[in-house]
Formats: structure tokens, sequence, C-alpha cells
């Protein structure tokens, strides 16, 4: 495709979103007002699936009883990319305001999925009128179950990368302006992994503690002690955070319990130091549990990995965004989770930052987006899968092939 093309190709998906803008933000809002939790998202499902459905984009079975597969034919044998938004809520009340805020009391879209679902569906609208002037596919992952790190792997698991070749997904960003993304090679979002510390003493009376064996005292020590997991385990070249998010112990005032219990979470970039984690804690509570008398215990609960953004699909979107002159920035790690690693533990994939320009960060009662964004959004993903695809089809530059 010549330069001009190209730029007349871009200016077209922009106007084109910008004229879907109205329906985009109809739609979001819609989502907005009936938020649903994760692995709950009946309502949501169906709404995208009739959406889908009116606009002639043929939908793909899918072997779960939420989240939806649907898929785009360029027209001509090709590539498979993959574009994906998530669709649930989470359980906060809302304290927006606005009139189109959520009527489920305790139910929120406070993370944006509602914007990313509009979004790609935006997308998917761009990409259906183009169907048969592009070689190869574009499949649509609207997935359930982000919150709960449960939903990625559930589509994998239901085939929803079969033949894929590239994925891209996004997150909004409230503190980037509306026309701004973030690109970052390599790890974006850190891995989530969770433990929970036993610790075992001797129960007795508050008033005769050398009787006892306090597991409070020993569980209170190692909290402290986790620190050192880091600071002094970990080379400072590399990266982590400890946190310890509960301490429960004890039932009354005046009695020496027979248990504590520690529950936290750590999360890092690196492969390497996430590997260390559970031998280093197991290490340190154990021996200052000993150092009392005590008895510690270390349960180890793997979760999400971290996002880790293939050189090749940032590219992409980076030639899309300045073909839509959007301003790009190099975006900033976030120690929050993103179960849309597990699609790069798979296939090669890009996951961005997308400026929203809203007052409060993820997960606040008072979260808002700009849904002018929406417009830019859906043209920069219908822009990236066709790049993608052209790509792919060129081998010019290849992808990296995930091991």
């Amino acid at each position: 495709m010549s330069a001009d093309s190209r730029r007349q190709e871009a200016e077209a998906l922009g106007r084109e979103a910008e004229a879907l803008l109205p329906e985009l933000t109809a739609f979001r809002r819609e989502l907005h007002r009936r938020p649903e939790l994760s692995m709950e998202e009946v309502e949501t499902t169906r709404r995208i699936r009739e959406e889908l459905a009116r606009e002639g984009i043929r939908l793909l079975p899918l072997d779960l009883p939420v989240g939806v597969l649907a898929e785009i034919d360029g027209g001509e044998p090709g590539p498979l990319v993959a574009l994906r938004a998530d669709i649930d809520a989470l359980p906060v009340t809302e304290e927006t305001g606005l009139p189109f805020a959520s009527e489920i009391p305790g139910r929120m879209h406070a993370c944006g999925h509602d914007f990313h679902t509009a979004a790609i569906l935006g997308a998917a609208k761009l990409l259906h009128r183009r169907a048969g002037s592009f070689r190869g596919r574009v499949r649509l992952l609207f997935q359930p179950g982000e919150e709960k790190g449960t939903g990625a792997k559930a589509l994998i698991g239901a085939g929803a990368l079969e033949g894929v070749q590239a994925i891209f997904g996004m997150h909004n960003k409230p503190d980037l302006p509306v026309g701004t993304i973030g690109l970052r090679e390599g790890p974006l979002m850190a891995s989530v992994d969770g433990f929970k510390i036993r610790v075992s003493g001797k129960g007795g009376h508050a008033a005769i503690p050398d009787a006892a064996i306090d597991p409070i005292v020993a569980a209170s020590a190692i909290v402290g002690g986790l620190q050192t997991a880091v600071s002094r385990s970990i080379s400072p070249h590399h990266s982590a955070v400890l946190s310890v998010c509960r301490f429960q112990a004890g039932t009354t005032w005046n009695v020496i319990p027979d248990e504590a219990v520690l529950d936290g979470t750590i999360r890092t970039f690196d492969a390497e130091v996430r590997s260390r984690m559970p031998v280093l804690l197991e290490r340190i509570a154990a021996g200052i549990a000993a150092g009392y008398g005590a008895e510690a215990r270390v349960s180890w609960f793997a979760g999400i990995p971290f996002v880790d953004n293939d050189p090749g699909a940032v590219d992409i979107v980076k030639t899309a965004a300045n073909r839509l002159s959007l301003t790009i920035t190099k975006a900033e790690r976030s120690s929050g989770g993103e179960d849309f690693a597990y699609y790069q533990r798979e296939v090669p994939g890009g996951f961005i930052w997308l400026g929203t320009g809203g007052t409060e960060q993820w997960h606040h009662p008072k979260f808002t987006v700009s849904e002018e964004a929406l417009a830019p959004a859906a043209a920069l993903f219908a822009l990236s899968a066709l790049e993608a695809l052209e790509r792919l089809e060129q081998e010019v530059p290849p992808l990296v092939q995930v091991e």
C-alpha cells in the first residue's frame, strides 16, 4: 500500500470513528447502568451479541455461559489477529453522580471495562465495513472475569486463540489525556501472586505469657522481617512489591491465641524474582517463628503472570497511532495485574494505555472516563489489526515468536 493510500485509509477510519461516537457512547452508558460482576456477565454478553449480530458480524461458538467470540473475514485468505476487551465490573458502590450511574447497588464499572467493550465494538464495526478489502481475519474476544483473573484462561481453554497469530488489548488510563497512548516494550503490568502464613504457637492467659508461645508477637516480627525479602534479597536492579494486607489473630482481649494468620501479595515484573519469592518467604517466616518458639507454614498462591509486550506488536500499534496523529508517550509500568498476560504466553501480544483523562484512578467510586476517547480508541484498534495482518502476510518485520 502506498503512503498516500495509508494516509487516506487512516483519515477515513478517523472520520468514521467520530461518526460512530454517539452510538458507542450510548452503548457504553447502557453497560455502565447495568454492571455485572466477574463470570456473571449474562446480560452484558447478550447485549454484545445483539450489537454484533445487528452489524452482521459473524458470531463464533463459545462453550462458556458468558463472554463473546466473533470474527470478521477480510475476504481473502490470510493471517488471523485478535482484539480483546474485558467486560466485567467491580463490587463498588458508585459515587459519580452521573445521570447514567450504576442502577445496581454495590456494583460499578469502576475500572472502565464498559469503555473497553464499547471501543472494541467500534473497532469491529469499522473493520466489518471493510470486509472484502483486506487479507486475513480479525477475531474479537469480549472476555469475562478479568477482575478475578480467570476469564482469559477460560477463553483460551475454550479455543479462543486457535489460529491466532497476534493479539492486542488496552486499558484506559485516567492520567493520560484523550488522544494520547502509552506504549512500552517488555513488562508493563506486574505478576500477581498471593501468600498465607499460619503462625502456630501455644495459647494461654494474657497475664501469664511465659506459659504460652505468643503467635501474635512472632507474626508481628515476621511482618517486619518479610520486608527484607525485597530490600536485602533482591538486586536493586530488579523490583518487587511485598505487602501484608491481613493480620488475623485471637478472639478476645485477655487470651493469647494458638494461631495468627497473615495474608499478602507480591508483585514483580521479573520472572526470576517471581520464582525466588516462595523460597525467600518460607526461609524468613520459618526462621523468625523458630526464634520465638513458634512454627510458620507458608502457602503460596501463584496468580497472573506479568504483561510482557512483544516489540513487534508494540511497533504495530505505534505505526497505527502515528498514522492517526495520536500522541505517543512512554507507558509507565503499573503494579496492578491484568490477565491479558495469559494470552501473551500463547501468542505475541501488545497491551497499551489509552488516555481517557479521568479524575480518579481505577477502582475508585468516583472513577470516570472521557467518552470522546472512544473514537480514537476504535480507530486505533481497527488500524492496528489491519497493520498486523499486512505485516504477518509479508513477514516484514516478523513478530517475535512465543517460546
